[in-house]
């Protein structure tokens, strides 16, 4: 039998709707289920504070438990392999920061290529990192520094939270673009870390500042500089790192990431509410109380982040020569 023009176009129409349609109710439904959040560090950190935090505001803006699931190890890529590895239906999430865009470079052999597999949902937050030293250290701002390092070559021990971490290349970077000498000592976490810092066993450390701000009020350790473009407005008085070195700018980052493949009406659902959970007073409350500023934006947005990121760190890691564990 044959159709009229007319009525074939209105059916091949409606045939065309259909996927749309039901992607839309999915997407609608979604979660059916609780979601895991991936994060690639310990309870108690940065990370896993801010995870816990968006967790939250997202179990009660979607209705079911969004369950923060530690995996630490590998530097992140042990979290990371597992949502990659996971089913791109929205169900996995990971926690994602500046760990994923160095060990794109720092990492000869990955299992996975983390821009290519993950797809960006949304920003979070940037955390800033403070330039500090130990209070027998003689200087006083960043040149009186970068002066005695020079007439100390090899003999200023620079503390991280571990090998390739933020802490880590943001010292790097310092070195590269001052060209001080300073011997790198990493640790298991930022603790033992502050813990040496304080102690004198090393003399300078980049940290977050969430780790450090309660020593820097006691006046236990010497703040020199923050290494964010703007000022905080936790520590107003304390200058950036790139008033005195141009071109500095160093900041821990979290936002969310999914499978490649979810599709893109979860990705934009949790990209909804992840901003409004960004916009809410009592959330940007919180997120200041770490020293941070709210990331929020479109998936894009956050993709050209990871992207710039991922481009910066490996000359880096590259200059210093940084290898893995």
């Amino acid at each position: 039998m044959k159709l009229p023009r007319r009525r074939f176009l209105h059916l091949a129409a409606g045939a065309a709707a259909l996927p749309a349609n039901s992607r839309f109710a999915w997407a609608q439904a979604y979660p059916t289920r609780p979601v895991r959040i991936m994060v690639g560090f310990t309870p108690g950190g940065p990370a896993d504070i801010v995870a816990r935090l968006m967790g939250q505001w997202l179990s009660e803006r979607f209705g079911r438990p969004f369950i923060i699931e530690n995996r630490p190890g590998a530097g992140t890529n042990i979290a990371t392999e597992a949502v990659i590895r996971a089913s791109p239906d929205g169900h996995t999430l990971l926690l994602v920061g500046i760990s994923q865009s160095v060990n794109a470079t720092l990492y000869d052999k990955l299992n996975f290529n983390f821009i290519r597999d993950i797809a960006p949902v949304a920003g979070i937050i940037r955390t800033p990192i403070v330039m500090e030293v130990n209070l027998a250290v003689p200087a006083k701002t960043v040149p009186e520094f970068i002066g005695y390092a020079k007439a100390n070559p090899g003999k200023i021990n620079m503390a991280s939270a571990g090998n390739g971490v933020t802490s880590h290349v943001s010292g790097e970077l310092f070195k590269m673009m001052t060209g001080v000498n300073m011997v790198h000592v990493p640790y298991r976490g930022a603790a033992p870390a502050l813990t040496d810092l304080l102690a004198g066993q090393v003399q300078v450390y980049f940290d977050l500042m969430p780790n450090s701000i309660g020593y820097i009020r006691a006046g236990k350790v010497r703040p020199l500089a923050i290494t964010t473009a703007m000022r905080s407005e936790v520590l107003p008085d304390l200058p950036t790192l790139g008033e005195f070195v141009p071109g500095y700018e160093v900041s821990a980052w979290y936002g969310l990431g999914v499978p490649r493949g979810t599709p893109a009406e979860v990705i934009d659902r949790l990209n909804k509410e992840t901003n409004a959970g960004l916009a809410d007073p009592r959330m940007k409350e919180r997120f200041a109380d770490l020293g941070g500023t709210v990331l929020a934006g479109t998936p894009g947005d956050f993709e050209k982040l990871v992207a710039d990121e991922t481009e910066k760190w490996s000359k880096v890691v590259k200059f210093a020569g940084i290898k893995p564990d």
